[in-house]
């Protein structure tokens, strides 16, 4: 394989298990440098585990993922931190400190992971908070002041700050309504085309992955069971699939009973 024909990031055989429970078993999956990938599946199926493995926040218990063809799990300190440095991350709550002003959250990653001075990280804080859409004042105001779009939106200013070569986004539109999670899925599509990002986003919004994402794969008892283009999600020709985008209580997916 060349280097213009390797994959942004490849995952091969990732397994992770909590217990008894097996929650990743195998998962294979290829994203293409410059494209964005969503990864749809019912809830408890290892979505955001999938990405905690990648942002090293899980570790997983077998497998490999490749960035840039550079196997990163065998990456150890400074090395690996180096390597994670380049994703961005929009967490499904937005994730903001509290404690700190929006200008702060925002400047938060330049200034603890790229050792940038508070002063240019603010500047630049101001500048990407009006890429999202916020004008400069709102910096000074506390997360608690905004309303939940605009907390996301700030959240994805703090993940395209760094100007990240890899983005991901863990359900973007949750919390929204219709027309707030249609804005951030064209706030997240203009973000990653004007960075050039490779990005992977998680969601249940069949609608927002399909405006996000250029790919979707499923997550399906722990591996993908389904991979193409995301605009063909709703007609992909696979029962489970098409169960679980189209809404349907009967088919192959059966919701298990705790007892």
């Amino acid at each position: 394989m060349s280097l213009a024909d390797t994959p942004k990031i490849r995952i091969r055989g990732l397994r992770k298990a909590f217990g008894s429970k097996q929650v990743l078993d195998g998962v294979d999956l290829d994203v293409a440098a410059g494209t964005s990938m969503v990864v749809i599946g019912g809830s408890g199926t290892g979505k955001s585990v999938l990405l905690k493995c990648i942002l090293g926040l899980v570790e997983p218990d077998a497998g490999s993922i490749e960035i840039d063809g550079q196997d990163i799990l065998k990456l150890r300190g400074r090395a690996r931190q180096a390597a994670r440095a380049e994703i961005g991350m929009l967490f499904q709550n937005g994730a903001l400190f509290d404690s700190m002003t929006v200008r702060d959250n925002v400047a938060f990653g330049l200034v603890a992971r790229h050792q940038a001075s508070r002063s240019a990280a603010h500047h630049k804080a101001d500048a990407v908070l009006g890429q999202v859409g916020l004008a400069p004042s709102v910096g000074d105001l506390s997360p608690s002041e905004l309303s939940g779009g605009m907390q996301k939106r700030v959240a994805l200013a703090r993940a395209i700050a760094s100007e990240p070569a890899i983005m991901f986004f863990d359900e973007p539109t949750t919390g929204l309504d219709p027309i707030m999670g249609a804005v951030i899925d064209g706030l997240i599509v203009d973000c990653v085309k004007r960075l050039g990002s490779t990005a992977i986003a998680i969601t249940h919004d069949m609608a927002s992955s399909q405006r996000i994402g250029d790919r979707a794969a499923m997550l399906h008892k722990g591996r993908i069971i389904w991979e193409g283009p995301a605009a063909a999600i709703l007609d992909s020709g696979n029962p489970v699939v098409d169960q679980f985008t189209h809404g349907r209580r009967e088919g192959p997916i059966q919701m298990e009973l705790r007892r």
